[in-house]
């Protein structure tokens, strides 16, 4: 069975940093392109960043600069590190493997991150 347990959400100041955690199982990260996607109340979901199973990163210009996607595979685990967040930043963080923005649904509980001061 895949499963997805995303962590490392919290209530954080603009400017302050996060690092959210998605332990994956019943699947190897490695060989699938995974993503972090976000969703704020009442929007639509946001892609935010992809890794691929050779390591190439990418990400929504949004967050270009300011975040860092990484994965480690003996613990079958994926990252974001967001740093220098902003009030806009705030959502519901998932991850998710091959990302299709017309067909994603939520399928794990995701982490909440709040930026407020």
């Amino acid at each position: 069975e895949v499963q997805l347990v995303e962590s490392g959400g919290g209530l954080v100041q603009p400017g302050g940093s996060l690092r959210l955690s998605c332990a994956a199982s019943g699947f190897i990260l490695s060989l699938s392109n995974t993503s972090w996607v976000r969703q704020a109340p009442g929007k639509g979901v946001e892609w935010v960043s992809t890794i691929t199973p050779w390591s190439a990163t990418s990400y929504a210009d949004s967050v270009r600069g300011r975040v860092t996607i990484s994965r480690d595979n003996a613990k079958n685990t994926l990252y974001l590190q967001l740093n220098s967040l902003k009030t806009e930043d705030t959502a519901m963080y998932y991850c998710t493997r091959d990302f299709q923005r017309s067909t994603w649904v939520a399928t794990s509980q995701g982490t909440q991150v709040t930026v407020s001061s």
